[in-house]
């Protein structure tokens, strides 16, 4: 995706503007906000966990380089293989060997937010490779052929309308030809021309939620199972993540799980909660025969080492924009690039610079929703301040220079 944060002015107004875009946002209030509502409600230690999570990765990141480490040393011990990736640039050329040295024509990937930030799909297309989004809601993108608008539910912006004439146009070739008009059918139709896909697939690529350092696993949550048919069917599973989202134990991630689901969409736990550790030992019935971990920095030492510290301890919950007036008026495509709303702000100020994204920290309200309901209470508002006086002390400097 090709950064145009600067266009956000202007994108904003096309966004509101549009219709069906308005209809679809409608969702987030019961869809996201609503649903995360009751379920807090029904658990009376929430902000008591709220504060655990805070401590756990506060904990961590003092001390990440310790609990890598730690992290690497389990993983290899099982089998597995890590990998260190300074930027985007290193992190894809680090994938694509390991395709290449598979010998990979076809690629079935889990939902990975790091995969989008780092611009994947289209090197190992431009490899010659056939890459498969297998989330429902990349999947839908990658017909449509844009990014995602949301981190938690890509496809948000998209009405069911929209998506009917996409599978009537992609899916004729399979044998589709009749139109459907129900969710389930839509659903059914996907998982039904993906199921071949997953099965000949020599590469299966997923996200991180989690990396345990005590054990090297990798913890991924679903409720379509798209990423458990990702990392046991194909020979190699490779596993693309920021290296701030190592946590040291298991009882840890119990703990941030417990945060996530509730904060992300609504459920006291998703459907699927899955664990990988190495490949397939001898007697396993499935999983991969190489597993490879490709551990990503992209600017996040910079930030573990300055007043932006505190937004590592994101766990991509989306809680944030789900709650922020300007997300749920313009959605998320405005924000021009990989992360919208109030911690895209401070991710992409971060990775693209303050004169690219200049726009997106003075349109936050500065209502503070998004810092009540992150589950790991990162103060939000502080950090877009902090992004508005930076621009403010970088235009002062200009003005010195060039006046």
């Amino acid at each position: 995706m090709q950064p145009s944060s600067h266009n956000f002015k202007q994108n904003a107004k096309v966004a509101l503007a549009d219709k069906d875009l308005q209809i679809a946002l409608a969702q987030v209030q019961e869809g996201f906000i609503n649903k995360r509502a009751r379920v807090v409600d029904k658990l009376a230690e929430f902000e008591q966990l709220r504060e655990q999570g805070k401590q756990i990765r506060n904990h961590t990141l003092e001390h990440l380089d310790y609990y890598l480490e730690r992290y690497e040393q389990a993983v290899t011990k099982l089998g597995g293989h890590v990998h260190w990736a300074r930027d985007s640039e290193e992190a894809c050329k680090i994938i694509l060997d390991i395709c290449q040295q598979a010998e990979a024509k076809s690629v079935i990937k889990g939902k990975s937010m790091v995969s989008e930030e780092i611009g994947l799909n289209d090197v190992l297309e431009q490899s010659g490779m056939d890459v498969i989004e297998s989330d429902l809601g990349e999947y839908i993108l990658q017909l449509a052929e844009e990014p995602p608008s949301h981190i938690i539910a890509p496809a948000i912006h998209k009405t069911k309308d929209q998506i009917s004439d996409l599978f009537v146009k992609h899916h004729a070739q399979y044998g589709y030809s009749e139109r459907q008009t129900t969710v389930p059918d839509l659903v059914n139709e996907a998982r039904a021309v993906l199921r071949q896909r997953f099965l000949e697939a020599d590469v299966g690529i997923t996200g991180g939620n989690f990396l345990i350092a005590e054990t090297g696993s990798n913890i991924i949550v679903t409720n379509e199972g798209n990423g458990d048919l990702s990392c046991t069917l194909p020979k190699v599973h490779i596993v693309t993540s920021g290296i701030e989202k190592v946590i040291p134990t298991l009882d840890d991630a119990t703990a941030m799980l417990r945060l996530l689901g509730r904060s992300a969409t609504g459920q006291e736990i998703t459907s699927y909660t899955t664990f990988s550790s190495g490949p397939k030992r001898p007697g396993d019935l499935d999983g991969p025969e190489q597993y490879h971990v490709v551990l990503v920095d992209n600017v996040r030492s910079k930030m573990l080492a300055d007043e932006f510290r505190e937004m590592l301890r994101c766990i991509r919950c989306g809680a944030c924009m789900n709650h922020c007036p300007v997300y749920g008026s313009v959605g998320g495509h405005v924000y021009g690039w990989v992360y919208p709303g109030p911690m895209g702000v401070v991710l992409s100020s971060m990775n693209l610079g303050l004169e690219e994204t200049k726009d997106l920290a003075n349109a936050c309200t500065l209502n503070g929703r998004c810092a009540q309901v992150c589950p790991v209470k990162i103060p939000l508002p502080d950090l877009l301040r902090n992004l508005r006086r930076q621009q403010k002390r970088n235009l002062t400097a200009w003005q010195f220079v060039t006046g």
